[in-house]
C-alpha cells in the first residue's frame, strides 16, 4: 500500500511539473508570436493534450485497480529513467530558451539551435517523452497504460514530427521542438 501512495505522489509531482511547463510554454508562445512566429499543426494539439492528461490519470487508476506486486529492481530502474527523461526535457527547454513551447511555432529569421541535446538529435524532447511514457507507469507496473500510451503517442509523434519538419522547411531559419 505504501508503494501505491508513493507512486500516486510521484505522478502528482509529474503533473505539477507539466503545469509548470505549460506556464513556460504560454510565456514563450507569446514571445514567439510577438516576434513574427507562425503556428502550424493546430489540429493535432487537442489530441496531444487529451493523451498526455489521460496518461497521468490512467496509470494511477491502473495501479490502484490492479494493485500489482511491484518488483523493487523494476521500480527503481524505471524511476531512474523517469528522472533522466525529466533532465533531458529541461535541458531541451533551457537550450531552446524562448523558442520552446508545446505548440509548433517557428519564428522566421532565427538560426537553428545546434547546441545542447540538439547537437545529437533533431527532436531530443521526444526521446524524453517516449522514455517517460514507458518508464513512469512501469514504476508501479502499470504496463497497460505504458503500452497504450506508447502506441497512441507513436501515432501522435508521426503526425507531430511531420508537421514540425514541414514548418521548418517552410521557414528554414527557425527551429522548434516541443
Amino acid at each position: 500500500m505504501t508503494s501505491l501512495w508513493a507512486f500516486t505522489v510521484l505522478v502528482g509531482l509529474v503533473a505539477v511539473e507539466r503545469l509548470l511547463e505549460l506556464v513556460v510554454s504560454k510565456r514563450n508562445a507569446t514571445w514567439s508570436f510577438r516576434h513574427g512566429g507562425r503556428e502550424s499543426g493546430q489540429g493535432h494539439y487537442p489530441f496531444m493534450v487529451i493523451l498526455h492528461s489521460g496518461f497521468l490519470v490512467a496509470m494511477v487508476v491502473e495501479a490502484w485497480v490492479r494493485r500489482p506486486e511491484v518488483a523493487p529492481l523494476l521500480a527503481w530502474s524505471m524511476l531512474a529513467v523517469v528522472v533522466a527523461s525529466q533532465a533531458l526535457r529541461w535541458w531541451c527547454i533551457a537550450t531552446l530558451g524562448r523558442r520552446w513551447n508545446t505548440r509548433v511555432i517557428v519564428v522566421p529569421g532565427l538560426p537553428p539551435v545546434t547546441s545542447g541535446p540538439y547537437r545529437f538529435l533533431p527532436h531530443p524532447n521526444y526521446v524524453a517523452v517516449v522514455a517517460e511514457g514507458v518508464a513512469l507507469p512501469m514504476v508501479h507496473e502499470a504496463w497497460l497504460t505504458a503500452a497504450a500510451f506508447t502506441l497512441l503517442n507513436a501515432a501522435l509523434l508521426t503526425v507531430r514530427i511531420r508537421v514540425e519538419n514541414a514548418a521548418l522547411r517552410t521557414l528554414p531559419d527557425g527551429l522548434v521542438d516541443a
